[in-house]
């Protein structure tokens, strides 16, 4: 059993939700980037998805994407996030580590060496944001057989179809994407985010978790009523945008945060 799936099922043995941060690496720099990762287990990630920085990332806002310019300053490539999960893992052996990024990074290192880099350094699912199921086949035999979950999106938009091929292609959970728009956008209704889930629920059996839009512990727990998991982006990157020139500070404050997420998920 993967990582991923023996930590819902644990999570669902308990009546708990997962709390997945994201983070980019190598931001403020690389330097910093495994000890975030720790500070948010600490605070209470199940989790972790970790950002590889990419120069167009188009499905993310203001606030990600000034994250994964910050990175790249630093040059913080592919190969390098790769090490920073080898290195986490020499302390943490049991949190599920998700890579988040763009195709062509992956496509440059080549599909089969990139996912036995992965599987070797530690990471446990890939979530490819703009890479189509449709087109898929070749990346997504890659993880299977290195044991990689290859984690897809869910749009509001995504027609009952489309979802019942998303998820018969994915594995580990499928991440469903709230609002219409990119990462760090405002308006996000809940009764409309339980109703779409129900519509995923109803055509697989994968966990779900939902992200974009959930800016405070509030939102989360009302999001934790009806997904399996809640990710939490750009709240979090803001923060470490704030503490750039106070690296040494940013730990203990994502630690806090995931703190006050956890507990209003686990009241709710």
């Amino acid at each position: 059993m993967s990582r991923i799936k023996a930590c819902f099922a644990t999570l669902k043995q308990h009546n708990r939700k997962a709390l997945i941060p994201y983070i980019t690496a190598g931001d403020p720099h690389p330097d910093h980037t495994v000890g975030m990762l720790h500070a948010l287990v600490e605070g209470g990630a199940d989790i972790i998805e970790l950002g590889i920085p990419f120069s167009d990332p188009m499905a993310d806002g203001p606030t990600i994407t000034k994250a994964h310019e910050r990175a790249l300053v630093h040059h913080t490539s592919l190969t390098r996030v790769l090490a920073m999960v080898k290195e986490f893992r020499q302390k943490d052996t049991q949190t599920p580590m998700v890579l988040m990024g763009y195709l062509n990074p992956l496509e440059i290192m080549g599909y089969e060496v990139f996912a036995k880099a992965a599987a070797d350094a530690g990471v446990d699912g890939v979530l490819t944001v703009d890479l189509p199921p449709e087109e898929s086949e070749c990346l997504t035999a890659c993880l299977k057989q290195h044991g990689l979950d290859p984690i897809f999106l869910l749009a509001p938009t995504t027609t009952p179809e489309r979802i019942r091929h998303v998820t018969s292609v994915a594995s580990g959970y499928v991440y469903y994407v709230s609002l219409k728009g990119v990462t760090g956008s405002n308006t996000l209704d809940v009764d409309e985010v339980a109703t779409r889930l129900a519509a995923i629920r109803a055509v697989s059996d994968l966990p779900i978790g939902v992200g974009f839009g959930i800016k405070d512990a509030e939102t989360a727990a009302a999001v934790a009523r009806h997904a399996d998991g809640v990710v939490v982006g750009s709240a979090l990157v803001s923060r470490i945008a704030e503490l750039q020139q106070v690296p040494e500070a940013i730990p203990g404050v994502l630690r806090g945060i995931l703190r006050d997420l956890r507990q209003a998920m686990d009241a709710a």
